[in-house]
């Protein structure tokens, strides 16, 4: 039997769930406007926090936010918000639960104006996935000067909880930089994937 090498991250030690992200979707580049909007607004939840957290809590908030659909969820009202403060399967913040409202309506008015969600953060990384070559922790930035960029062009929009550690988090997740290790199985296959489609 073959030995599966895999990223050692803080936390994952054998998790089931975290290893099935990590095998399955983490630094897969995704190209949807709608998935990327839904991995932003999971990112906003996560500040403060782990990602296991979230990724524990991920179905809950897909039934809380209407599967992240933006056209419902940027009709959320109070009784809306309301109901997701008492939904105990979510983060319950009224701060992070308002940023994501507001960020669907600023996805909804970017695409009105005929600018697609995914071509504008995909454009800041130059339209390809970025290919690192980590060999451990050590190596992962918290932050790089293109988290920055992308950072600063969500805030101009109006987006909340989208600082440069939350979007470099963001952009390893979503593919837009490769940061498994080089001995992780899955560096090679997501560098594979590497455009897009």
């Amino acid at each position: 039997m073959t030995e599966i090498h895999r990223c050692t991250w803080r936390g994952m030690n054998g998790d089931p769930l975290y290893e099935a992200y990590h095998d399955t979707e983490w630094g897969v580049p995704e190209w949807d406007s709608r998935a990327l909007w839904e991995k932003l607004v999971l990112d906003g939840f996560q500040a403060g926090l782990s990602w296991i957290t979230i990724l524990r809590k991920r179905e809950a908030f897909r039934a809380a936010f209407a599967n992240f659909d933006p056209e419902v969820v940027a009709r959320f009202g109070e009784a809306d918000r309301a109901r997701l403060m008492a939904d105990a399967g979510i983060i319950r913040s009224n701060a992070k639960i308002d940023a994501a409202i507001n960020g669907a309506r600023i996805y909804l008015d970017m695409r009105d104006r005929g600018e697609d969600f995914s071509t504008f953060l995909w454009g800041i990384v130059g339209d390809a996935p970025i290919q690192n070559a980590f060999t451990g922790m050590g190596d992962v930035p918290a932050q790089t000067p293109l988290a920055v960029d992308m950072a600063k062009a969500l805030k101009a929009k109006g987006y909340k909880f989208c600082g440069p550690v939350i979007v470099y988090a963001f952009m390893q997740a979503v593919g837009m930089v490769n940061d498994h290790f080089v001995t992780c199985f899955r560096h090679e296959e997501c560098k594979a994937l590497g455009h897009r489609h």
